[in-house]
């Protein structure tokens, strides 16, 4: 707990930071002269301005930096990576409170996605390396949980900016970021005082990989990329990840078109929906997959060949709950006619969607050698940049092809797109769970263990 929760107080500034930005907009009729509560009222940008800003903006530089700090994740000391990195967002986010343009708006939210970038691979791999095997799942799931409880305070900042505004708003996001990076810098040990994470991180090391130098980061990537499996999680993560993201920066706006009169009860449903349904699922699917994977683990008397596949196993947890969350969001966008019916379905939607995210790590890091688990992990954090591309995509059309007052088209683009992915991303963890697991490597000569 030690270092599970100070890590998930930092992945829900995190997540709160790069978050706020789709609850303090408002592209309603009412709205036109809020410039103390609509932050695009108040800086002047419209709704495709608004899709990239939420989405493209943000990545365009936390997906090049995903790949370093992964990187960075396998050689240095992760603990002042995690400091810097929540520092840097939380200035950025300030920043964005203080601008007065667009550009400025933009130029912040492409710093923040830098900073960004390097909270799950330090995080992520610190907990593979000292959190036990058959916890793992669970403890990454905890650590995972910070996408829910972020996303609810982010959520809940429709009532913030409802008492203060958008402005004060973000500087006290930004507040919460820097109160993360002490908590780190008290609790969490760096990767010096860990003698056995040292020793073995001196003893994967190969001539060119003590520095970050191309060569080796070429290789770590093709290594990461090495198995059937570590392919399809990948692209499983990647469809995923474009409806997760499309949701995110886009049901805010849609609910709040649809139901005028509730935005006040929207926003404590959705702040109670994320981080109670999201929380739950992720924990259960967590536990889920520990248990299949356990359950169908080395049986005594077998060897590691005759046993079944326990970590392909946990992939089938995210093949069910996205394969649930299709038709369960569908009938919540499609639910207009009654705010409390539709709230109950996106609730049941993020019961079963919001499994994935832990047996999905687990199962990559166990995929891919111990030395490049932060590579892999940054690859991964790569992948949900590059499904921002979604939400992005969508705005753009929504913007082509309706007024700010029509939510019949933004409709059609949230159900096909987002089912879409959920379907895709079921197919490719299926294709996944199904592939043969990686041969582990044998035992260096002289470091064969005694039966």
């Amino acid at each position: 707990f030690t270092l599970v929760l100070p890590l998930l107080f930092v992945y829900i500034s995190n997540q709160w930071s790069r978050s706020s930005i789709y609850y303090l907009v408002d592209f309603s009729a009412d709205a036109a002269q809020d410039a103390f509560r609509a932050m695009n009222v108040a800086i002047g940008f419209s709704e495709a301005q608004y899709g990239l800003l939420a989405s493209l903006a943000f990545t365009a530089l936390f997906a090049v930096a995903s790949l370093g700090a992964g990187a960075a994740a396998d050689r240095y000391d992760r603990k002042a990576l995690t400091i810097v990195a929540a520092v840097g967002w939380a200035v950025s986010t300030i920043g964005m409170a203080l601008s007065a343009t667009f550009n400025q708006v933009l130029g912040w939210r492409i710093v923040m996605g830098l900073f960004c970038a390097f909270s799950t691979p330090t995080a992520y791999t610190l907990i593979n390396q000292r959190v036990p095997k058959d916890r793992l799942s669970l403890a990454t799931s905890v650590y995972g949980t910070g996408v829910a409880l972020g996303g609810a305070l982010a959520s809940l900042s429709i009532l913030l900016d409802n008492q203060v505004g958008w402005k004060q708003s973000l500087l006290i996001i930004g507040g919460v970021g820097f109160a993360a990076a002490a908590l780190v810098g008290l609790l969490v040990e760096g990767d010096g005082k860990d003698a056995e994470l040292s020793i073995e991180k001196e003893e994967s090391k190969d001539d060119d990989s003590k520095t970050l130098s191309l060569s080796s980061f070429g290789k770590d990537i093709a290594n990461a990329f090495s198995t059937d499996r570590a392919r399809w999680i990948f692209l499983a993560s990647f469809f995923r990840f474009s409806s997760g993201l499309c949701i995110g920066v886009w049901s805010a706006p849609y609910f709040r078109m649809t139901f005028p009169d509730n935005t006040e009860s929207y926003a404590v449903a959705q702040a109670f929906i994320t981080a109670v349904a999201g929380s739950a699922s992720g924990l259960v699917g967590g536990a889920a997959a520990d248990y299949l994977s356990t359950s169908l683990g080395t049986k005594d008397g077998e060897t590691a060949n005759e046993s079944k596949d326990e970590n392909g196993s946990r992939l089938w947890v995210p093949v069910v709950g996205s394969l649930l969350a299709a038709p369960t969001w569908y009938f919540a966008i499609h639910s207009s006619e009654s705010f409390q019916v539709a709230m109950t379905w996106l609730t049941i939607e993020y019961l079963v969607a919001e499994c994935w995210f832990g047996p999905t790590i687990s199962t990559l890091l166990s995929t891919v050698p111990s030395r490049i688990g932060g590579t892999a992990q940054g690859l991964f954090t790569l992948t949900g940049a590059m499904a921002n591309l979604a939400p992005t995509i969508l705005g753009y059309f929504y913007g082509k092809a309706s007024g700010v007052e029509e939510s019949s088209e933004l409709l059609m683009l949230l159900s096909a797109v987002v089912c879409f992915g959920y379907v895709s991303s079921a197919f490719c963890f299926a294709m996944g769970a199904r592939s043969q697991p990686p041969v582990p490597p044998s035992p260096p000569s002289g470091k064969l263990k005694e039966s």
